[in-house]
């Protein structure tokens, strides 16, 4: 379709997607609007920008698929799928453009759904359904080594007393003391304290239990007795390999931490291998002060150095022939060599999923290096995305998926509408080469800071204003001696002369770790975020795709949308009651507006989450915390800010009392009908059912209750719980249902 429109004389010419033309700027009226807008979407559908949001579509189809309340049948989807790709078809063979684009952009929209509801179909094992302390046989299938000499083991259940095959867990995920030499491949049996993943703290909080059931993981917990070791059991060859790596990975990681000693070999180690528990929380805690803890999670800066590196030196090997430089394809030589040592260090360092992620991403670049097409483009993050996910949907509903794929889009947006040539006077050529350079990795800096800020307070709940400062000053020794020594370290490793090159590294760490703590210490370094929630975090994210996705001047319109998602997230407020998923712990605002906490031996990570939430830099273990709350064995009480009485019961015998005294009475027992005197009574029954609860206070004293899980929702990492009760009685008569007949033998994680 074509046409033309005018307005005082003003011509309009050229055609585009919406069938309107291009020309001079109109005039301000709402016709001239329209004719503007015409020639923005002209100038889109002349850059075939219209692609870069099926990623967009396919995000929003995983994301409904995470927000419903049950799990969906296979065939809506599908259905869906066929039916808007098939109307799409007929509408671009009949020329109607508009209508074809969006159902094509439906059809994504059905395709991303699709693809969580199958991936949570294909990943599902059983989850164990109540605390269990039972005797286990498992394949250890990895072992993470903590400084203190214990350690963290995944395990393959071979055998688990007590529970049907068809309910055992396919992987365990346990802690233990001391390893005692323990390593991956090995057949161990143990008494193990299990229990289900533990559920969000708090509603729209980090939820572990979703992330364990991606990767089969059906119970946590801890080893309770001396592990028995067993002879090896038959492996696949997939258990047989990632055995064989995870082994390679742990001596090398000893390896460089003793030969550099301390934090900076620790830091070294998880740098290469990606195994980050020999790190204290002290270097921890300096790293993410300054803005690099990046630096020490394996994902996109390692892979782009490592890819870099690979085609680096073989490009200046070959150059060193002049016949071969000359008449070979030496760029795309390189960019092949550079994919497959990606590849390798994607696999040893243990193919986690920021890793794959960046993996995936820098194989499209240079799978366009191969084919002669741009290898950093937007075009080429689109199609990275929607790989990732095709294969992991989940990916999109945790940080390091949001956070990676809004800093490069960012950084491609800004650099492919700047200038792309630019004059250099010969006398000062290096000068200005060097000072260009340092502009650009500034200015990168900060747009992946701005645009990964958002999500970083979200899940976080912290900004580090210094971040910049921290990458400017550690970043160059990371590229120019931390990574070039990793590479020549590992190559080196197998003939025994790498101790050398890791001394060398440890240098570079020395320096970095020595800038992190500099700039960590500054005033300010860290500022603590309260929390906000989805619909703000949404409004951003859409904000920052509309500038990025767009060229034309429509992009301007994303700053709008940023400012709204910002002013709707300012209007959040945190809860003024939190409870866990157990009703073992709970945390309320006390009369000078902080957190005071309700536990005997409760949830601490809970409480920490909670703490972060709220802005507090307090720590679980924080005196003031529990300074004005009166604890004991049986449960807690105090006052709330409104003057009502909360009373937390952990043991039956104290139910009969406070359930006479307290206004709101929280417990982990199931009571039933038994406590009639209190206006709110939260018990096993309800936290079963709803998990984590928050209550906010209004100005007339009632009060709007948010849980984790609304009513009716039923997810396959959500199975209906089968507990084992025991009969318990209670002083005032009558008795309760006790989901566990110790309940202060086990801690959530």
């Amino acid at each position: 379709m074509t046409g033309s429109l005018s307005k005082s004389g003003a011509g309009v010419s050229g055609t585009g997607l919406w069938g309107l033309t291009a020309g001079p700027r109109p005039s301000f009226t709402l016709t001239g609007l329209w004719a503007w807008l015409a020639r923005q979407f002209a100038q889109e559908d002349r850059e075939r920008r219209y692609f870069l949001w099926l990623p967009v579509g396919a995000l929003t189809g995983i994301l409904a698929f995470f927000g419903a309340a049950r799990e969906p049948a296979l065939w809506a989807p599908a259905l869906g799928l066929a039916l808007c790709g098939f109307v799409a078809w007929v509408a671009h063979w009949r020329g109607a453009r508009v209508t074809s684009a969006v159902f094509c952009l439906f059809s994504f929209v059905m395709a991303g759904y699709l693809a969580a509801t199958l991936r949570t179909q294909s990943v599902g094992a059983p989850i164990l359904a109540g605390m269990k302390v039972t005797k286990v046989t498992a394949l250890i299938v990895s072992v993470d080594e903590r400084a203190n000499g214990g350690g963290r083991l995944l395990l393959r259940v071979v055998d688990m007393e007590a529970v049907a095959q068809d309910a055992r867990p396919a992987r365990l995920r346990v802690t233990l003391r001391t390893l005692g030499g323990l390593q991956a491949g090995q057949t161990i049996r143990a008494t193990m304290r299990l229990m289900p993943p533990a559920e969000a703290a708090e509603p729209g909080g980090y939820d572990f239990a979703r992330e364990a059931y991606f990767q089969s993981i059906g119970a946590v917990g801890s080893i309770a007795s001396r592990v028995e070791t067993l002879l090896p059991v038959t492996l696949s060859w997939a258990d047989w390999f990632g055995v064989n790596v995870d082994r390679a990975r742990n001596d090398l990681t000893r390896r460089i931490a003793s030969t550099i000693g301390g934090d900076d070999g620790a830091v070294a180690a998880a740098l290469v291998t990606g195994k980050r528990g020999l790190i204290s929380e002290d270097a921890n805690e300096a790293l993410r002060g300054a803005g690099i803890y990046h630096v020490v999670s394996i994902s996109g800066l390692h892979m782009v150095l490592a890819a870099g590196l690979f085609m680096w030196s073989l490009r200046a090997f070959l150059a060193l022939f002049p016949a071969v430089a000359l008449t070979w394809p030496v760029k795309k030589i390189s960019a092949a060599f550079a994919m497959l040592g990606a590849t390798a260090y994607c696999i040893f360092a243990g193919s986690e999923v920021a890793t794959e992620r960046s993996l995936i991403m820098i194989l499209v670049m240079l799978g366009a290096v191969l084919f002669d097409r741009p290898a950093l483009s937007m075009r080429n993050l689109a199609v990275a995305a929607l790989i990732v996910m095709a294969r992991e949907p989940e990916s999109v509903m945790g940080p390091s998926f949001q956070m990676s794929f809004a800093a490069v889009a960012a950084m491609v947006a800004l650099f492919e509408r700047g200038p792309q040539d630019e004059t250099q006077e010969k006398d000062f050529a290096f000068a200005s080469r060097m000072m260009r350079a340092l502009g650009v990795m500034l200015l990168t800096t900060a747009v992946a800071g701005l645009a990964t800020g958002a999500f970083a307070s979200f899940h976080f709940h912290r900004i580090n204003p210094y971040s910049m400062i921290g990458n400017a000053l550690t970043l160059p020794l990371v590229e120019f001696i931390v990574m070039p020594a990793a590479l020549i370290g590992v190559v080196l490793g197998p003939f025994g002369w790498d101790a050398w090159v890791w001394t060398i590294m440890g240098w570079g760490i020395s320096g970095m770790m020595e800038v992190s703590r500099m700039v960590a210490a500054l005033s300010g370094s860290t500022l603590h975020q309260t929390g906000f929630g989805l619909p703000a975090l949404l409004l951003i994210t859409f904000g920052i795709l509309w500038s990025c996705l767009w060229r034309s001047q429509i992009r301007y319109a994303g700053c709008v949308i940023l400012a709204l998602g910002c002013a709707v997230a300012s209007l959040d407020r945190p809860p003024d009651l939190l409870v866990d998923p157990r009703g073992r712990s709970l945390a309320m605002r006390g009369f000078d507006g902080r957190l005071q906490v309700l536990h005997g031996k409760g949830n601490d990570f809970a409480v920490s989450q909670w703490l972060l939430g709220d802005g507090d830099k307090r720590k679980p273990d924080d005196v003031s915390l529990v300074s004005k709350v009166g604890c004991d064995l049986s449960g807690c009480i105090a006052t709330w800010v409104d003057g009502r009485t909360i009373a937390l019961v952990l043991e039956p015998q104290a139910l009969g009392e406070d359930c006479a005294r307290a206004d709101v009475v929280i417990t982990r027992l199931y009571v039933g009908a038994r406590c009639k005197g209190p206006e709110l009574v939260l018990d096993g029954a309800h936290f079963a059912a709803y998990g984590a609860t928050a209550i906010s206070l209004r100005a007339d004293g009632t009060w709007v209750m948010r849980v984790s899980r609304p009513e009716g929702t039923q997810r396959a990492w959500y199975p209906a719980r089968q507990m084992r009760f025991a009969r318990v009685p209670v002083a005032a008569g009558g008795d309760v249902l006790d989901e566990e007949t110790d309940p202060r033998s086990f801690s959530a994680e």
